[in-house]
């Protein structure tokens, strides 16, 4: 698995991360989630360099014009509901792809120990396709493995990318256990040291679900 860590450019990407990060801005709704969408538009600009193309004629007013179209067969998935913001942002940029969601969360029972449960599964077929995987977190890594299985049992992705805001290292250390052969790549803004007790980043962000939407109540 190759890792492209955005925070380490100059790029307007840590500006967002900066607000998102501010608990006097996260304050503010609907700026949390367009920062999440800005974040998302940005890393799927950076994806799109990645992409296969190929040579179009297009027939303008006064003729007859060459253009590189794009020729990846895309699909935008996301992990509901702190993934939403985010894969709006890359839909954005890539509005032809098709779309897959995945409804998943955590299960806690005693000494904070938790299982990942999904709900929900849409998903068109993968075969061939490319993969954009979106989810804003990743703490331990479990949400998205989880994810990522889920939407190979419709097909083998040609690639995959997922994105991810915020990352803890437990979970790049995860993934690279575990997709070690994987045509995959992480892009992601931000990398923090630490998990609570109960497997939240610190410093992280808190919960990006309900800064984005309003609290929820929690499964027990």
């Amino acid at each position: 698995m190759k890792i492209v860590y955005m925070g380490n450019e100059n790029s307007i990407v840590n500006q967002y991360l900066a607000e998102i990060r501010d608990k006097i801005v996260q304050k503010d709704r609907m700026k949390f989630r367009t920062n999440l969408e800005r974040i998302g538009e940005c890393m799927a600009y950076e994806i799109g360099k990645t992409l296969k193309y190929k040579m179009e004629d297009v027939t303008t007013p006064l003729g007859i014009a060459p253009c590189k179209t794009l020729d990846s067969q895309l699909v935008v998935a996301s992990i509901m509901r702190a993934g939403l913001p985010l894969h709006n942002g890359i839909l954005k940029i890539f509005d032809k792809a098709d779309n897959a969601f995945i409804a998943a969360f955590r299960k806690y029972g005693k000494d904070n120990k938790f299982s990942i449960h999904a709900d929900y599964t849409s998903c068109p077929p993968m075969d061939g396709k490319t993969l954009i995987l979106a989810d804003c977190m990743l703490a331990t890594g479990s949400s998205i493995m989880l994810a990522y299985n889920q939407l190979c049992e419709n097909g083998e992705p040609e690639y995959t990318h997922i994105v991810t805001v915020v990352a803890s290292k437990a979970a790049l250390s995860n993934l690279s256990k575990q997709l070690p052969h994987k045509k995959v790549t992480l892009w992601v803004g931000a990398v923090d040291e630490e998990l609570t007790n109960k497997a939240y980043i610190i410093p992280g962000l808190g919960d990006a679900g309900d800064l984005a939407y309003g609290e929820k109540k929690e499964i027990i």
